[in-house]
C-alpha cells in the first residue's frame, strides 16, 4: 500500500495522500473492506460501527453497510483513511 496518483471512475485525477488499497474486482462492500483492513475484528463489529455512523465514505458519514466501495473512493474510520485503487 502506498500513496499515489490515479484516475477515478469519472476520469478526474486524484492525489491520494493516504494509504491505498487495491481491489481486483469492480467493488468491495464497506463491511468487507473494514474486515480486510483489520480495522474491526469481525463482521458484527463492522456492521455496528457503520450503523452507528463511525465510518465516513468520501468525507461524509454513511450508514449503508453493504455500500459498494469502488476505485477512487475514500473511507475513514477512527483516524485512519484509505483510498481505493
Amino acid at each position: 500500500m502506498h500513496p499515489g496518483i490515479f484516475a477515478n471512475k469519472r476520469n478526474f485525477v486524484l492525489v491520494c495522500m493516504m494509504v491505498t488499497f487495491k481491489i481486483t474486482g469492480e467493488y468491495i462492500q464497506l463491511i468487507q473492506l473494514l474486515k480486510v483492513l483489520n480495522w474491526v475484528e469481525h463482521g458484527g463489529e463492522a456492521q455496528a460501527v457503520v450503523m452507528t455512523g463511525m465510518v465516513k465514505y468520501n468525507g461524509k458519514t454513511d450508514f449503508r453497510k453493504r455500500l459498494k466501495v469502488r476505485p477512487g473512493d475514500t473511507v475513514e474510520f477512527r483516524g485512519k483513511q484509505v483510498c481505493i485503487v
